[in-house]
């Protein structure tokens, strides 16, 4: 049996891409999102929460046992260094177990969700298209701070944290515009579905 398709489907932070992987679930395809696993990795008993306490000290561990995201959030967007730091421990881990769950996909294709597939080397190789959930800045800064709380000036500094929004549409097969609502989006993932379905029968 041939491998099933794999959607690399990315977009900035607060673009909406949960959105548009819920609405491919909901037709069928699997989900293997990036995000989702490296929260796993850190909750209480994850396997990589561990090696962050021998790495950053027992500080960055809350009294839960998971990693205190805050304080490793606020420790990572003011030093580079200790960003890869925290990359080296994650990275490998979240690639493995991803890779795992896409052997094992029951649906006809997979929407593998990761948020920095554009600036990760080598994304090409394992997915077959590029899908980019894009929407305009400050619809982007409007969402997260809605979502999380964050002060206006932290969510610009994770914006420019990431690869530009230029370089993101360029490098895309396919793009759901969401700047529209959520009926609008939906209607562009059930024309992308149809798409992906064709592309595992070929």
């Amino acid at each position: 049996m041939p491998p099933k398709p794999v959607i690399g489907l990315t977009g900035g932070i607060g673009s909406g891409k949960s959105a548009a992987a819920d609405a491919f679930e909901k037709l069928g395809a699997t989900i293997v999102d990036t995000d989702a696993i490296a929260h796993e990795l850190t909750a209480p008993g994850g396997a990589a929460v561990a090696e962050i306490a021998r790495q950053f000290g027992k500080a960055f561990v809350d009294a839960s046992g998971a990693m205190d995201r805050k304080r490793m959030r606020d420790l990572v967007f003011s030093d580079a260094e200790e960003k890869q730091r925290l990359e080296a421990i994650l990275h490998p881990r979240i690639r493995a177990e991803a890779e795992r769950r896409i052997a094992a996909a029951a649906g006809p294709y997979v929407i593998y969700v990761v948020p920095l597939l554009v600036e990760s080397a080598g994304h090409g190789e394992r997915v077959a298209r590029v899908l980019v959930v894009d929407c305009p800045e400050a619809l982007q800064v409007a969402r997260v701070r809605q979502r999380s709380m964050l002060p206006e000036a932290q969510v610009r500094r994770i914006i420019d944290s990431q690869i530009k929004r230029e370089r993101r549409l360029a490098a895309a097969d396919d793009v759901i515009d969401n700047s529209g609502d959520l009926a609008a989006l939906q209607k562009q993932v059930r024309a992308l579905h149809e798409k992906y379905l064709a592309l595992g029968r070929t």
